[in-house]
């Protein structure tokens, strides 16, 4: 339904008040089963009762029916990070993402396939087993359409100059000029690339390579693991042509400056209009200096 003050879509969805929770926070649907009392996401548990590398499976306690929403388990290694896995470890995600993508959008129901990841409990998960999540919306939602129609391409158009954070071949990362969050970051190929599923390989290394070292800069800002949420905007699957979809990945780190958190307040959800209390090249500037030391 939508929200007939703001437009906004709403799925109301109260069974996913019962879901398990491991760990604190209450998260975004990790679809965990509870037997057993230990983590279900490690090998052995309820969600992975044989050994993996990666791993998807259907969410029990769904956002939408139709199991159109999933769990992907990055690594069998409970204490991990998709940072900490190295630039193989991340291509193997990439790799599961970009299967579960056409999966997902070669279904009938499916228009637009969503890849995210909500790591951390202060942004929600409920278990700290390192994992992300996909959703399949039945149309284009509305954050991803207005992307795709803006002209010019808002990912190719806009220069990083010394908001530049990293790069790898034909990527590159950097923070937005307009971030909302303080230590936000884009991931994209420098090509007009428009889903996870048409990378060539060597794109998907230097995707995984980009991303490890992205985010293990947000680790390294504070001296501490960084809670963030990440999402990949790609082309929707609903057969549409879709010539402005450029694929990148985004990245919304939650704290502003050590144990600190860059709340969305009154002022800002109640106008539409964001107060970034740190200058994006200042961020970027930081960023850049959480490289790893030779």
């Amino acid at each position: 339904m939508n929200d007939p003050l703001t437009g906004a879509e709403v799925f109301i969805t109260p069974s996913r008040q019962d879901r398990p929770e491991h760990g604190t926070g209450a998260d975004g649907g990790d679809g965990a089963g509870g037997e057993g009392g230990g983590c279900p996401f490690c090998p052995g548990g309820a969600e992975a009762p044989e050994p993996y590398d990666v791993r998807w499976f259907v969410n029990r306690w769904p956002a939408m029916d139709g199991d159109r929403c999933e769990v992907v388990l990055f690594s069998p290694d409970h204490g991990a990070s998709l940072a900490g896995l190295g630039p193989e470890g991340v291509r193997r995600v990439v790799d599961l993402w970009a299967e579960r993508t056409v999966a997902l959008g070669s279904r009938p129901d499916v228009g637009y396939v969503l890849v995210f990841e909500n790591r951390g409990a202060e942004v929600g998960a409920t278990i700290d087993h390192p994992h992300g999540q996909i959703y399949g919306f039945a149309h284009v939602p509305p954050a991803a359409r207005r992307e795709l129609g803006a002209n010019p391409c808002p990912v190719c158009y806009e220069p990083a100059g010394d908001r530049l954070v990293a790069e790898s071949p034909g990527w590159r990362a950097w923070v937005p000029e307009a971030a909302t969050w303080p230590f936000a970051m884009v991931l994209a190929p420098l090509g007009h690339r428009a889903d996870l599923p048409s990378l060539a390989p060597w794109e998907r290394d230097a995707l995984a390579a980009l991303m490890a070292d992205a985010l293990g800069r947000l680790d390294r800002l504070f001296g501490a693991p960084m809670p963030y949420m990440l999402w990949v905007h790609q082309r929707p699957t609903d057969g549409g042509q879709w010539p402005g979809a450029h694929l990148h990945v985004e990245v919304a780190p939650l704290y502003r400056s050590p144990s600190t958190p860059r709340f969305v307040a009154a002022g800002e959800l109640g106008s539409g209009v964001y107060f970034n209390p740190v200058a994006p090249a200042d961020a970027a500037a930081r960023l850049r200096g959480a490289g790893v030391t030779p």
